[in-house]
């Protein structure tokens, strides 16, 4: 229990270190900047925000009919942006177990079903934002190597995770260890190698990031600057790669590092890059945080005690993990 609680303070200070690495050289160019914004286009960037999540519940909707579960849009949505919520608060992505055992108490579905669409989920939205990050490095100059790198690496392993749901089709074990495994990947391969499930889930996901980069278009036409809409998509892509990357609670910190640095190649000042990535990060969790919020509701008074147990449950389990 304590190194799970020291891990999330580590997290936590990370996040604190990267916040004052870009905020503290830049703070009185910051400040001037800020009496300048427009709030006006708070407005089309919340809308954009908001759309987003309820195409990421469409797509999730999706995904689970793929397993035979049957959930309205409404419920489907909720359920992302409560564990996402959760995952604001805590380290390595915990909230995604709440989603599984939301799906456990309302549906009966299985751990094994929750956890598979899960992956499904996470694979299309890193391999889609990989795609469009691809189409975006023909935009934009002077891109690092590394860049580049990182969007092939995605796009590589995307595709050797399709080709080995397609090769074990067949496989099967006696070992119950493996068995599970096994049956997991099925149920990803069910859920998301039909035609009609790579087109809807591959078009969803291109939406969900097109409007996750207009939103970020919005918080730049704010703050009076001009960025070029490919660059931005670039941003949002290396952004959320590292967001990926469970070092800090939703990403805080790292994303809106990477995304000031993608702005720094067109030349845009460290002040203007830093309060924009901070504005457009701060902007989308709070939407986050409202829909969790109101998804809470939703479900009623047994959801924060499902909160609570599930991330108790996996602190003791890690520890007992530890211990052996």
């Amino acid at each position: 229990m304590y190194r799970k609680i020291s891990g999330i303070i580590l997290s936590v200070l990370i996040a604190l270190a990267i916040f004052l690495y870009m905020l503290v050289p830049v703070w009185g160019e910051l400040i001037e900047r800020l009496k300048t914004a427009d709030p006006v286009w708070l407005i089309p960037a919340l809308i954009f925000c908001i759309l987003s999540w309820w195409v990421r519940g469409f797509r999730y909707q999706h995904i689970l009919s793929g397993l035979d579960i049957k959930i309205t849009l409404a419920f489907s949505t909720a359920c992302i942006v409560i564990s996402q919520t959760v995952n604001l608060l805590v380290p390595a992505r915990l909230g995604d177990l709440v989603r599984v055992f939301i799906l456990k108490h309302e549906y009966n579905a299985t751990i094994s079903e929750g956890l598979s669409s899960l992956v499904v989920e996470r694979v299309f939205d890193v391999v889609c934002i990989a795609v469009l990050g691809l189409v975006s490095l023909f935009y934009v100059l002077n891109v690092p190597a590394w860049f580049i790198e990182m969007i092939t690496f995605t796009l590589v392993a995307g595709v050797i995770f399709f080709i080995f749901l397609i090769v074990i089709r067949k496989m099967s074990s006696e070992n119950r260890y493996l068995k599970i495994i096994l049956n997991l990947l099925n149920e990803v391969r069910e859920a998301s190698l039909s035609v009609r499930a790579i087109i809807i889930l591959g078009v969803s996901s291109i939406i969900i990031w097109i409007l996750e980069t207009l939103a970020c278009q919005m918080v730049v036409f704010m703050f009076n600057t001009t960025i070029p809409f490919m660059l931005i998509l670039l941003g949002i892509v290396i952004a959320n790669l590292v967001k990926a990357i469970p070092i800090t609670p939703g990403g805080i910190g790292p994303y809106e590092f990477m995304l000031s640095t993608t702005f720094g190649l067109a030349g845009i000042s460290p002040a203007a890059a830093t309060l924009i990535a901070v504005t457009d990060h701060l902007i989308k969790n709070l939407v986050t945080a409202a829909g969790g919020i109101i998804g809470i509701y939703f479900f009623r008074d047994w959801i924060p005690e499902l909160i609570s147990s599930t991330i108790s449950r996996k602190m003791e389990d890690g520890e007992d993990g530890n211990r052996q």
